[in-house]
């Protein structure tokens, strides 16, 4: 095991939110002088999709990139499963169910689509090494095999079958998020965390996306967190929604309640 990928302090006090399968507890990011978000908590849970909505300058952005600790916070702590994972590292987070995507595509566009997918799942080795893959041993063989219907789920799932041998980086945009969602569902991720998914997308894709979203939470048991500008998808998808304003917790509930909410429409829904 390297450093990077060393594994949380056992011995760190556990989360107080002990139903979420990733929580913040008193978050706050500070840059400079400037306070991004302060002391927010926010849960995750099991089976659920959590959206994350406010105007411009929010703290959106900062909060996901604290929780997904791509930006460690300056105060308060990340917990996964209860466990204090504010210092791990991404390849840690990742090959333990955390996954994510971001505003900017992170494809790899000289790859094909399938390939893209499969990526996501080789980090895992086919057990014998060198001399498994020459001699092609039957363990090798079964494992490939696995991968592959795996891949080939997600794929149909995202809507990309007739794609999967074109190269990544010639797809539209919308595509293109397609393929990274497939690419974090093929490991059955956890945690899913994505970051404005919907952009670019056609209403066709969004419809897809908010399928994959679903099934992912209902079938998988995946905690889902999202932030996203558009308001109808949050609204139509999530269970629960957390409403950020000036970089503090404006509201939180379902859909509904958020819609009654007299803060939330004065200061972003309108």
């Amino acid at each position: 095991m390297t450093a990077t990928d060393a594994a949380p302090d056992a011995d760190a006090a556990p989360s107080p939110s002990r139903d979420a399968v990733l929580a913040g507890e008193g978050i706050s990011v500070r840059f400079g002088g400037v306070t991004a978000v302060n002391d927010v908590s926010i849960a995750a849970r099991a089976g659920e999709v959590l959206g994350l909505i406010g105007p411009n300058g929010a703290g959106k952005t900062t909060l996901f990139d604290a929780l997904s600790v791509i930006r460690p916070p300056t105060e308060g702590r990340v917990f996964y499963e209860g466990v204090d994972i504010t210092k791990t590292s991404p390849t840690w987070r990742s090959r333990h169910g955390i996954r994510r995507t971001f505003q900017r595509q992170q494809m790899f566009g000289w790859l094909t689509v399938e390939e893209n997918v499969l990526v996501a799942v080789e980090w895992r080795g086919g057990g014998g090494g060198l001399l498994a893959d020459l001699v092609a041993l039957p363990t090798r063989k079964r494992r490939e095999k696995a991968r592959r219907a795996e891949s080939d789920e997600v794929l149909e799932l995202c809507g990309l079958v007739e794609l999967r041998n074109e190269p990544a980086g010639k797809l539209p945009i919308g595509r293109a998020r397609m393929v990274e969602m497939a690419r974090a569902l093929v490991d059955k991720p956890k945690v899913l965390l994505l970051d404005e998914p919907t952009s670019g997308l056609e209403e066709s894709d969004t419809g897809v996306l908010g399928e994959c979203m679903t099934r992912a939470a209902r079938e998988s048991g995946c905690a889902v967190v999202l932030v996203e500008h558009d308001v109808g998808f949050v609204m139509e998808h999530c269970d629960r929604i957390l409403a950020l304003n000036l970089g503090s917790v404006l509201a939180t509930g379902t859909p509904e309640e958020i819609r009654q909410n007299r803060a939330v429409r004065d200061a972003y829904l309108g």
